[in-house]
């Protein structure tokens, strides 16, 4: 895998690990009642249906992206565009009030197994999560080289950005809910991560060319 795609990929797949979502959200909420280190914890059921995503779109889409240069250059457009549609979503998504939780005692009284298990549910179910990965990660896979290897690289990565993101958020609801929740700060952070979603975007449509010629 070249350093060129890796350094495409961090920074792309960073901003849609940190773009506010379902489970993004729901660690805020777990670190608003339980504390940090539970939301944390919890996030491991997230992180269990995101390998399974992974798996699948590593065994599926490697032999497509090995025999067929025409359809490589299909998933790596579309990819492309699809990024760009994250990132016009994210630019003009509307932001509110929170309320402002911060202050709040975490309670005590919950099950992790419990917690795991809604991250688990809520990643699994989501649309957005299994487009990223099965249209996400495919764009980043060089046909030249052996495919597996390459998706086990982007996986690993992906998961620890994604453990960074539960982390993140799991901080802001514990720490920073008072200043998440002014609605200005919400639409600075939406859009730094649409900026960076669409400047990925167009690195992989300028590079497209250059990509395939090991092919």
């Amino acid at each position: 895998m070249s350093l060129e795609l890796l350094l495409l990929f961090i920074p792309a797949c960073f901003a849609l690990n940190m773009a506010p979502g379902p489970n993004n959200l729901l660690s805020v909420s777990d670190a608003t009642r339980f504390g940090f280190g539970v939301s944390c914890l919890a996030g491991i059921g997230r992180l269990i249906a995101f390998m399974g995503m992974i798996a699948i779109a590593a065994s599926g889409l490697a032999v497509v992206l090995q025999t067929s240069a025409i359809a490589f250059t299909v998933i790596k457009v579309v990819g492309a565009l699809y990024l760009f549609y994250l990132a016009w979503q994210l630019w003009r998504a509307p932001v509110s009030q929170a309320p402002q939780e911060s202050n709040v005692r975490p309670n005590k009284n919950y099950s992790l197994w419990k917690l795991m298990r809604q991250e688990f549910m809520v990643a699994a179910g989501n649309p957005k999560a299994i487009l990223i990965l099965t249209a996400f990660l495919p764009q980043f896979v060089n046909p030249a080289d052996a495919a597996a290897p390459q998706f086990m690289v982007l996986g690993s990565l992906f998961l620890g950005l994604e453990w960074i993101a539960i982390a993140a958020y799991a901080y802001m609801g514990a720490h920073l809910g008072k200043w998440f929740a002014v609605p200005e700060r919400q639409r600075r952070f939406n859009r730094g991560c649409a900026a960076l979603l669409g400047a990925a975007g167009c690195g992989l449509l300028l590079s497209k060319n250059s990509m395939h010629q090991g092919a």
